[in-house]
């Protein structure tokens, strides 16, 4: 179930879900142009398929971009280069299953996201039989006092999260943008799926960090929706991880009720047998008992997240220390507070700061 959108109720069932998966507040959370965000719902609702509607915002800032380079406005272009990107990001979502349409809009998103270099730095890390890619984002400083590794869920990864990283970096911290195993140019491109062992995978982006001497001190990472559930195994898997958020995110994963949702997941996993996914969820059941978390952790809800309810994330406190584990909840927040993503990423900046570099208290 998704988010209700208020004037959705007249629109046709699939515009109607689009637009509750992803309203206004989504839109600019993860980068777009809010004049665009308005312009994308407005034109969907009136008839224009989403992936169109979408595509044409991101050429649109494309020639933009472009017509800035050649004029030496870098800094327009940069911005333009970013409002296509997420443009494109949110224009291969109209495609649940791994179709050619899909592919070809993400690796849109891609070189958008390329053309923000030397800003922000691509990263491969070869895993299994293909590799995994990320976007590397440095402080203004270029050395980092600590490192975030920040990851997605089922729909939206990597530099969907630019946003995110400029809070880090503009506090010293370094963020590595993620795309793991069913994710991004992972999936897409190298075919890396979410498995039973989907924690080796993440963790080979701390790997990476550890190899740069760009990125000294500890090491945070952060899961956003289901990626929550990655985030969690991985701080009680690995000792090297210094403190964890976990945004909206269930800790028994089941397969959903919904058609929408249980395509998306069978194309996380890589297959369309319900039975192998519903297996692969069934081993990722995060077990308090079993699965302890020793590291800080802080826990975030919206008290109006249908997909994540708050005893969905609560044992995921309950692995943890208690004198360790802080919780903040949103009454009104949205699914991973769409709504409060200024404060929200204001907050967990300076929750890793304090946490990963020993600045601040530790109440902060």
């Amino acid at each position: 179930m998704t988010p209700a959108v208020p004037r959705t109720a007249s629109l046709p069932p699939l515009v109607a879900a689009q637009h509750r998966a992803m309203p206004f507040t989504r839109l600019t959370d993860c980068g777009m142009d809010p004049a665009d965000a308005r312009r994308l719902l407005a034109d969907t609702a009136t008839g224009t398929p989403w992936q169109d509607a979408a595509a044409a915002i991101a050429q649109t800032q494309l020639v933009r971009a472009r017509r800035a380079e050649e004029a030496s406005h870098r800094t327009t272009a940069r911005q333009a280069y970013r409002f296509a990107s997420a443009a494109w990001m949110f224009a291969q979502m109209a495609y649940q299953s791994d179709a050619a349409e899909k592919r070809q809009l993400y690796a849109r998103h891609t070189a958008a996201i390329a053309a923000l270099a030397p800003a922000v730095e691509r990263v491969e890390i070869p895993h299994r039989h293909g590799a995994l890619g990320g976007w590397l984002c440095l402080p203004p400083s270029g050395e980092a006092s600590a490192t975030v590794i920040v990851w997605g869920g089922l729909s939206g990864w990597g530099a969907a999260y630019l946003p995110v990283a400029d809070a880090y970096t503009a506090r010293g911290l370094a963020c590595l943008l993620a795309e793991g195993p069913g994710q991004g140019e992972s999936r897409l491109r190298h075919g890396l799926y979410v498995d039973e062992r989907v924690t080796e995978g993440f963790a080979r982006f701390v790997d990476l960090v550890e190899a740069d001497p760009r990125l000294g001190g500890a090491i945070g990472v952060q899961g956003i929706s289901f990626g929550g559930l990655f985030a969690a195994h991985l701080a009680a898997a690995d000792p090297r991880v210094g403190a964890v958020v976990v945004n909206g995110a269930p800790a028994t994963p089941t397969v959903p009720e919904f058609r929408t949702a249980r395509e998306q997941m069978a194309a996380v996993v890589g297959t369309d047998e319900l039975d192998r996914v519903a297996e692969v969820m069934g081993a990722l059941r995060f077990n308090p008992d079993k699965h302890r978390i020793t590291c800080p952790l802080l826990l975030l809800h919206g008290g109006q997240d249908p997909l994540a309810r708050y005893e969905d994330q609560e044992p995921f406190l309950r692995a943890a220390d208690p004198t360790r584990a802080t919780a903040r909840i949103w009454p009104d927040g949205e699914h991973t507070l769409y709504n409060h993503a200024a404060e929200r990423d204001a907050l967990t900046g300076d929750w890793f700061t304090d946490h990963l570099t020993g600045q601040g208290t530790a109440n902060s």
